[in-house]
């Protein structure tokens, strides 16, 4: 049974003011547009609807919060990436992005996606770049693994270990498969999620 199998929709943030005050933890979840972020927390919390997996990018445009627990909440930011956003759609995520990430108290970590078949964009290094100095746990999720071979899964588990060793600081790792497409023998994936 799966440790936030209680989680409910909570809210939809906008503004900075409107972040919930009761807050004592929050897990933020990270990634490009279409990365597999929707899927990653509902898999977590084992409900095929909780976060709304969109065919297009960038249809997240706000905080999306998830009530794991009194207090406890996990968090879907907007991907990051989307170059067809319009430019004022843009500059809001950013306004709304970067003050969260940097001066968020109860921001416990961060859960960064990537397309395990395109890891380590550009986009991807700025964000760890820009978060690794806070000290706060980073973990790094390899999505879709299920569409890669073995050798090209260890390939990619392996290239992005490297970064993450030269990087330091409180950085994990582990490829992730959907539960509904993992087989009866875990289909190699780690199921210690956020553990």
């Amino acid at each position: 049974m799966s440790l936030f199998q209680r989680a409910v929709f909570h809210t939809t943030i906008a503004h900075l003011r409107d972040l919930p005050v009761d807050s004592q933890c929050e897990v933020a979840f990270a990634g490009r547009s279409n990365s597999g972020k929707s899927s990653a927390i509902n898999t977590l919390a084992n409900h095929a609807r909780l976060a709304f997996v969109s065919k297009t990018p960038g249809r997240t445009q706000h905080l999306n919060y998830f009530r794991i627990a009194d207090g406890k909440y996990f968090v879907d930011l907007p991907g990051y990436g989307f170059a067809k956003a319009p430019e004022e759609i843009r500059s809001q995520w950013e306004g709304l992005l970067a003050p969260y990430l940097r001066h968020r108290e109860a921001l416990s970590g961060l859960v960064l996606i990537m397309d395990s078949r395109h890891p380590l964009t550009e986009l991807d290094l700025q964000m760890l770049g820009w978060f690794a100095p806070t000290g706060k746990p980073i973990h790094v999720l390899l999505s879709k693994a299920d569409k890669l071979s073995r050798q090209q899964q260890a390939l990619a588990y392996r290239e992005v270990q490297k970064v993450l060793n030269e990087i330091g600081g409180n950085c994990t790792l582990q490829l992730f498969f959907e539960l509904e497409q993992v087989g009866s023998d875990g289909g190699g994936g780690d199921s210690r999620l956020l553990a």
